[in-house]
């Protein structure tokens, strides 16, 4: 399996033997609102051109439809006849843009890279996450190809002990930018996707996994950089299980043993 991340959530996977996109944020730097009111999103460039990063692309699979995940420029963008994947939730509005071939994964099904499940994630716990809506995660499983749990804009919870504990994925794709998000009228934020500690925590409950940590240095909301990141890793003496991928940069992940 290749992955190259490209910006935030957006990702370039080869997979059996499909060319696979992931969360489409296309937006030009700083095009964007912003979410905490210290900077207009996306607060970093994309690595490469949308042409170049949507050159024979195969499948798109959807997370979710905030704007930090699918946004207007996407929407333009992708071509309305490639087969885009996404939750339940989100399947009528992508119809609804045009999207002549919208697949809403319930649960599990085959697709053309092997099997794709979807796991429920948590965008936060309490009351922010009736404001963040639903957010899923993904189980990708084909034959020769490691197994990949992108756990998507979630917090640890219990969704995801038990799809580590059942799946026993090679690579993890944790969203690790300690977004927070208004909560409650006394001006608290509430985390709504991992931080250093769960990414950490993460990579102890998968020990035999490689952790690629993402969503990072992208968007205004975030607590967490890659340097504070990588900072936490080492001093768990963790450099090995989790990877902190620079935009653009492609990784080659394998089955472990």
């Amino acid at each position: 399996m290749r992955l190259r991340l490209i910006r935030n959530a957006t990702m370039l996977w080869d997979y059996a033997g499909q060319h696979i996109l992931t969360d489409p944020l296309f937006a030009d730097r700083f095009a964007l609102p912003s979410y905490s009111g210290r900077s207009r999103n996306p607060v970093a460039d994309l690595p490469l051109p949308v042409d170049n990063i949507l050159a024979g692309v195969e499948l798109v699979l959807l997370s979710h439809r905030h704007g930090d995940h699918f946004d207007a420029v996407a929407r333009e963008r992708l071509p309305k006849t490639l087969p885009l994947y996404c939750q339940p939730t989100d399947a009528d509005a992508l119809q609804s843009n045009g999207f002549e071939h919208v697949t809403p994964v319930e649960s599990s099904l085959a697709w053309p890279a092997g099997t794709l499940t979807r796991i429920l994630g948590h965008h936060g716990v309490g009351p922010v996450e009736e404001d963040m809506g639903v957010s899923s995660g993904y189980i990708l499983q084909a034959p020769g190809e490691p197994t990949v749990y992108w756990v998507g804009d979630s917090v640890l919870c219990d969704e995801t002990r038990a799809a580590i504990e059942r799946y026993h994925p090679d690579v993890i794709v944790t969203h690790s930018g300690g977004a927070l998000w208004p909560v409650g009228s006394d001006g608290g934020r509430a985390l709504i996707i991992m931080d250093a500690a769960q990414t950490i925590a993460t990579s102890r409950l998968a020990p035999w996994a490689k952790v690629v940590a993402i969503h990072l240095d992208s968007v205004d909301h975030a607590t967490v950089s890659r340097a504070d990141l990588r900072q936490a890793v080492a001093a768990e003496g963790l450099e090995g299980g989790i990877l902190i991928p620079e935009d653009g940069e492609e990784l080659v992940l394998t089955p472990q043993l």
